[in-house]
C-alpha cells in the first residue's frame, strides 16, 4: 500500500476529527476489503494546465526549469501520478517538428486533487542553445511553440503555449539528454 497515501489519509482523518467533521461514519469507514479507496484518475477534462516562466538552474548554466501546474477544474476528486509525457512542438527541424522529452525519474507519488481547485506540479527541464552548440542531426536554435503534455494514463494531450522564447538544444536519441520532464509532485 502506498505509504504517502497512508500518511495523507491518517492526517486527513485526524484533521476531520479535530474539526468535528467526522459526523458521518461513512466518511471514515475503511473499504470492506481493507484496500485503499478507489479514487478515479484525473481525465483531461478534469484538469487545466499552465506553464510557468523559465528559470535558469543554479546547478547547471544553460539549463532552465519550467514549472507545469495541473489544476483540478472538475467537481470530483481525482488522482494523478507518475511522469507525464511531454512533446515540445515547433517549427521544422532536421529531427522533425516534435521533440519528446526523456523522463527524468521513473516513479513519483500520487497526487490527490480535490474539486476546490487544488493543484500539483511537475517540471520541464530544458537545455538551451549556447554559442557554438549543435544538437542532434545539426539542429540549431530550435524554439518550440507549444508543449503537448499527457499525464500518465491519459491518451489525449493537454496543450500549453510555450510562453518563453527560450530555444531548446535538441538531443533526440541521447541517452542522458539535458532536457527532460520530472515526475508529478504533490
Amino acid at each position: 500500500m502506498n505509504q504517502t497515501f497512508l500518511k495523507r489519509m491518517s492526517a486527513g482523518t485526524a484533521i476531520a476529527f479535530a474539526l468535528g467533521l467526522a459526523g458521518s461514519s461513512a466518511a471514515l469507514a475503511a473499504p470492506p476489503t481493507g484496500e485503499e479507496p478507489a479514487i478515479p484518475p484525473c481525465a483531461s477534462g478534469d484538469l487545466a494546465v499552465a506553464l510557468d516562466t523559465a528559470k535558469e538552474s543554479a546547478q547547471a548554466k544553460g539549463q532552465f526549469r519550467i514549472a507545469v501546474t495541473f489544476t483540478n477544474i472538475s467537481d470530483r476528486t481525482c488522482v494523478t501520478e507518475g511522469v507525464p509525457t511531454v512533446d515540445l512542438v515547433g517549427p521544422e527541424d532536421p529531427n522533425g517538428p516534435v521533440y519528446t522529452l526523456a523522463h527524468g525519474v521513473t516513479e513519483a507519488p500520487a497526487s490527490f486533487l480535490t474539486p476546490d481547485g487544488t493543484a500539483t506540479t511537475t517540471e520541464i527541464v530544458v537545455l538551451t542553445q549556447s554559442p557554438g552548440s549543435v544538437g542532434t542531426s545539426g539542429s540549431t536554435a530550435w524554439t518550440p511553440t507549444h508543449a503537448h503534455i499527457t499525464p500518465k494514463g491519459l491518451e489525449q494531450p493537454m496543450i500549453a503555449e510555450w510562453n518563453s522564447k527560450l530555444p531548446v538544444l535538441r538531443q533526440d536519441g541521447a541517452t542522458r539528454p539535458g532536457s527532460f520532464v520530472e515526475g508529478i509532485r504533490s
